[in-house]
């Protein structure tokens, strides 16, 4: 099971890590109303309100732009709110447990509004330092319902590592898993889809996805798109079809499946209906959110 940041040099987190973090840095002051409200994101990773607002926004949607391009941050906004919204319904139900997989510099953790949610952030052991040196020097407390859990996948064992942290496999969860499975291969895709499957019922999944492209110029964008994380150290190694994934899923007894392209995920977030539906930017056509429960 491999589920490392992409590209990172053990040193720290991946470019697209950062990236990621920036665009929501970003979605704070140049998007109102906002679809994820996060105060922390921009402290984590050391921007000021000042910087930001100096960002220069592309105005073209251009495989690899920055991540103040509106439809780009706009998803990494929703793909998180999604998966937050997901995990108060949970709580709502019952449920005491959450585990970020791949988590990177995701915030929900600091921000965590469920009294008795314990969340699990998994993730590579430097990355994980590099984290907590940040949140320390920012001054971001560190709540005693969050537990950090190493694991290096070449050596260590999600399971194993996890029950030790105090993770229970015998009681439901909610798996968040954003930004990682395009940098997985298909195997290693399953193997962790596997693992979440043996959790107690009821639990659930939540993660994006890579389709491949359906005409020539969607093709060639996707192409440019592939070759601009891949001079950066951080290649994709897997797409799924809507209906592969799902059957996929289905296989390894998840029944409730919702699948959403990434401008339908925006648009059920923001006042205007259908507007990146009507648009769908070539930056959003690969990308997709699911959510499974068994």
């Amino acid at each position: 099971m491999t589920n490392e940041e992409p590209g990172m040099d053990r040193g720290g987190p991946s470019r697209t890590a950062l990236a990621t973090a920036f665009g929501r840095a970003y979605h704070q002051i140049a998007d109102h109303p906002r679809i994820l409200t996060d105060p922390v994101v921009a402290s984590l990773i050391g921007v000021t309100t000042d910087e930001l607002a100096n960002s220069a926004e592309p105005t073209e949607d251009r495989p690899g732009s920055g991540a103040t391009y509106r439809p780009r941050r706009l998803f990494f906004a929703a793909r998180a709110r999604f998966a937050e919204d997901r995990i108060a319904a949970a709580v709502a139900e019952g449920e005491r447990q959450a585990v970020i997989l791949g988590a990177g510099l995701d915030t929900f953790a600091y921000r965590n509004p469920h009294p008795g949610l314990h969340v699990f952030e998994v993730d590579h052991p430097a990355t994980q330092a590099w984290k907590r040196d940040r949140l320390a020097e920012a001054g971001i407390d560190m709540a005693q319902s969050l537990t950090f859990v190493p694991v290096d996948f070449e050596t260590d064992s999600l399971a194993t590592e996890l029950a030790s942290a105090g993770f229970s496999r015998t009681e439901p969860a909610v798996f968040v898993w954003l930004g990682v499975v395009f940098y997985l291969t298909p195997a290693a895709v399953r193997t962790t889809l596997t693992y979440i499957a043996g959790q107690a019922q009821p639990s659930e999944v939540i993660f994006d996805y890579l389709q491949p492209a359906d005409t020539d110029e969607e093709r060639q964008q996707l192409q440019e798109r592939e070759a601009r994380v891949a001079a950066a150290g951080e290649p994709w190694f897997s797409y799924f079809t809507p209906t592969e994934i799902a059957a996929r899923l289905r296989s390894l007894g998840f029944t409730a499946i919702e699948d959403y392209s990434a401008a339908q995920l925006i648009d059920s977030f923001i006042d205007g209906p259908g507007e990146f539906q009507n648009q769908n930017p070539h930056a959003l056509r690969a990308s997709r959110i699911l959510r499974a429960r068994h």
